[in-house]
């Protein structure tokens, strides 16, 4: 009786865990925080985190110098690997908040069948932290106040070079 009882007790109590509510990001696409990936001193200025996805801002590139000065740093940085099988995307996700700063990294890899595909590390550790490095990135206002806003750069890599960068 008593080990029909717990049996019993251990898979009610299993069931309510399983029926807890869930947590979703806002938006399809919202960086949450993981102090295990983030700079602790990266702060957004929205105290509930709402930053502007790309496609609700009104300048798509918000950069000091345009898409031309951050294809120079590119340019002048990133050393190609010269690899025939380092081919596809790397797509590197990040924040801008209200005064200009960037945070919360996050990179997704693909090849061009967009089938999860991992690039060898000299390339994706060279276009983080060089992605990290750019200091241009305007501060956007809407009604005299700044706001938080996320950005991102896909880049092709063919043959271990790098081809283009997009948006």
């Amino acid at each position: 009786m008593t080990l029909l009882f717990l049996s019993l007790f251990f898979a009610c109590k299993t069931e309510s865990q399983s029926l807890q509510k869930k947590e979703y990001p806002r938006i399809i696409g919202d960086i949450s925080k993981d102090s295990l990936l983030d700079n602790p001193n990266f702060k957004v200025c929205d105290s509930l985190e709402r930053g502007a996805q790309y496609y609700h801002k009104k300048k798509s590139f918000a950069y000091t110098g345009e898409k031309a000065a951050v294809l120079e740093v590119f340019a002048n940085e990133f050393k190609p690997l010269g690899e025939e099988d380092q081919n596809g995307w790397i797509r590197i996700r990040f924040m801008v908040n209200c005064e200009g700063q960037t945070g919360r990294f996050r990179m997704i890899e693909s090849n061009f069948d967009y089938e999860e595909f991992q690039f060898d590390k000299i390339i994706t550790d060279q276009l983080m932290s060089i992605t990290k490095s750019l200091d241009g990135w305007e501060i956007l206002s809407h009604q005299n106040t700044g706001y938080d806003y996320y950005q991102y750069l896909i880049f092709k890599i063919e043959d271990g070079q790098l081809t283009e960068i997009l948006p």
